[in-house]
């Protein structure tokens, strides 16, 4: 039975931990993961450049945000034994020239030789025994609906009385809390 007290031992928007930090450099945002599963869904950031240290780990990022700048951007990675997946928008040209993929590390892009000329995200550093598997359009969408964030935002939003911006953060309408 949930008491008051489980209810804020369970509370998953506490401090984060040594093993996942976010910070914020200005433009560039610092991603470490360690040891854990993280996901940065939504409007998560609004920087063109993310830096991704992971060891052992399983995370996602959304590219797809309105609220990042027009323009390039840049991922530099560096994972040991880990699985970053990133969710792009439909159109978007994943560039892994610059990306060293030593031992039995790859990038798994469906789309990667289908022609595009969308917003273009260039992925830099180093992986060790790791992935990076891209995920585009409604795949990242679904992939987005089917986890326990989606339906903690859904709730926030009937809350509120707006929409979710999760499912596809690129679509900027206006929310029913922003037209009052």
């Amino acid at each position: 039975m949930n008491t008051p007290q489980d209810k804020e031992q369970h509370n998953t928007e506490s401090e984060p931990t040594p093993s996942e930090q976010t910070v914020t450099d200005g433009d560039t945002v610092r991603v470490e993961v360690f040891y854990t599963t993280e996901k940065k869904l939504g409007h998560w950031t609004e920087a063109r450049r993310i830096e991704v240290r992971a060891r052992q780990s399983s995370l996602q990022l959304d590219l797809r945000s309105h609220r990042i700048p027009e323009g390039e951007i840049v991922v530099h990675l560096h994972a040991e034994r880990s699985t970053v997946k990133l969710l792009v928008p439909d159109e978007a040209v994943v560039d892994e020239t610059e990306l060293e993929l030593p031992d039995r590390s790859k990038v798994k892009d469906v789309q990667r030789h289908a022609p595009a000329d969308g917003r273009r995200i260039r992925l830099t550093g180093r992986l060790q025994h790791s992935e990076i598997r891209i995920t585009r359009g409604g795949m990242a969408n679904l992939t987005t609906m089917f986890s326990r964030e989606f339906v903690e935002e859904a709730q926030r939003a009937h809350r509120d009385g707006d929409h979710p911006a999760l499912p596809d953060p690129s679509l900027p309408g206006p929310r029913p809390k922003d037209i009052a």
